[in-house]
């Protein structure tokens, strides 16, 4: 018997086996979305990881995201990674109790290998043959797709944390305790973040609480911004996060002609005196003194800053090298990796190509943009006030993006007069600016929270 008598016997099965090979190709699973938003999304990727790897805009976490963003508008992609787990569910109405399979009002197969989401949807739904009734026990009997547990990590409001642990042991917060003062321009800088809140507030798209969550954007602090976003408005988290850590990356374009803008030639050329020296002692006490101190005045804070300092006291005590270099190096990157990847994972089209985003990108560059110019008026106010010994620069890294708003600083002050060193001047308002943005944080969650 040869190959073409095997095949006309069994023609029937081969071809549906090549039917249903066809149907489970991503052309086919789609979900319903349109295959131009999937790709135009996969351009959106491709232009962050352009952004990361060729312009080097933070790359440590625009290649992941950027990645994040082309493979989840894969098309099929999404309904694989994103699976949820399916569970057989055992319900009670209040005198029944239903295994497996319920068959009422058409319904039938509901409780038997589908998604605990579809079941809780159901139960909450009027409409539905399950409302009002309880789960009493499920079983696993699937697994989810890999960015289904990824994301718990974000879900759980796990990740931002230990970002800042890590951003805490690698932080120097020298600068900011030899010249106190410098911690109002990094309290300016939250500006963008109360006046972003109130241009949202008066939007109809979003409610109190998710302009909150947008106004945060303002404080250029990614990993605070998927934690408020988190608590007070998960669905848009994605938006929010890559709008956050767009903005980060595009500092050296947004922030140069704001300066420019709002500051003299004369000013920019001021050079600022050296810092005094900074003991030992002075920071060990500042991380433990911040924690109690804003610990009494806004609990709501100290997931973020307690993390924080937790990270500096471990790179400052000096008796516990091996965590700190741990926290600053393997824990951080391990983390960055899946926090990059899965936000950029939730820039899925269907989620993300809406009015409601677009709003979200354009009052995210406002508040970004706000916050550098509150920065930079005081600045200047501390330049008069101090009869020219404040270079107004150093108030737009009051910012929480470290050190890359401090290197701007630098950069601008450095074209007016190449000898002209603010960078270690510009580090005291940007490390503020962390303080600042984790305690507007906690001041948001306070509130509406």
């Amino acid at each position: 018997m040869n190959f073409f008598t095997i095949l006309s016997s069994d023609s029937r099965g081969f071809w549906d086996s090549l039917v249903q090979l066809w149907q489970s190709t991503g052309l086919m699973t789609t979900e319903g979305v349109p295959l131009w938003k999937l790709f135009l999304m996969m351009g959106v990727g491709c232009v962050l990881l352009y952004l990361a790897i060729k312009k080097n805009f933070e790359p440590m976490l625009l290649v992941g995201i950027g990645f994040g963003v082309f493979i989840i508008n894969v098309p099929g992609a999404h309904a694989v990674l994103y699976q949820e787990p399916l569970c057989d569910f055992t319900l009670f109405d209040g005198s029944q109790i239903y295994t497996e399979i319920l068959a009422a009002d058409g319904v039938t197969n509901l409780l038997s290998n589908v998604s605990r989401e579809s079941v809780t949807a159901l139960i909450a739904d009027p409409n539905s043959a399950l409302y009002g009734m309880t789960i009493i026990d499920s079983v696993q009997t699937a697994g989810g797709g890999l960015f289904y547990y990824v994301y718990k990590g974000v879900d759980l409001v796990l990740f931002p944390p230990i970002i800042f642990l890590g951003i805490g042991a690698m932080t120097d917060f020298g600068p900011l305790i030899a010249n106190p003062k410098t911690m109002l321009l990094g309290a300016a800088a939250q500006l963008g973040i109360f006046l972003t809140f109130l241009v949202a507030i008066l939007l109809p798209n979003f409610d109190a609480v998710q302009a909150a969550a947008i106004a945060i954007i303002g404080g250029a602090d990614g990993p605070t911004a998927i934690y408020v976003a988190s608590k007070l408005a998960p669905e848009l988290v994605p938006i929010i996060a890559i709008a956050a850590y767009s903005y980060m990356a595009l500092i050296p374009v947004i922030q140069p002609p704001l300066m420019r803008l709002l500051t003299t030639k004369k000013e920019r050329q001021i050079r600022m005196e050296q810092l005094r020296p900074v003991s030992k002692l002075e920071k060990i006490i500042f991380p433990i003194a911040v924690t109690g101190l804003c610990g009494l005045l806004l609990p709501s804070a100290l997931p973020l800053l307690g993390m924080l300092m937790l990270g500096n006291l471990f790179k400052e005590s000096g008796v516990v090298p091996r965590l700190a270099d741990t926290a600053s190096n393997s824990l951080i990157n391990i983390v960055s990796i899946f926090l990059g990847l899965i936000v950029g994972t939730k820039a899925y089209a269907p989620n993300f190509l809406n009015l409601d985003a677009l709003f979200v990108i354009c009052l995210g560059l406002v508040a970004f943009m706000v916050g550098t110019i509150g920065g930079l008026l005081l600045g200047k106010l501390m330049c008069v006030l101090t009869k020219g010994k404040v270079n107004p620069l150093i108030g737009a890294a009051g910012v929480s993006a470290v050190p890359m708003a401090a290197r701007v600083a630098q950069k601008v002050g450095q074209e007016e007069d190449p000898q002209n060193y603010l960078l270690m001047h510009a580090m005291g308002p940007n490390v503020a600016g962390v303080i600042g943005s984790a305690v507007a944080a906690g001041v948001l969650l306070a509130i509406f929270g």
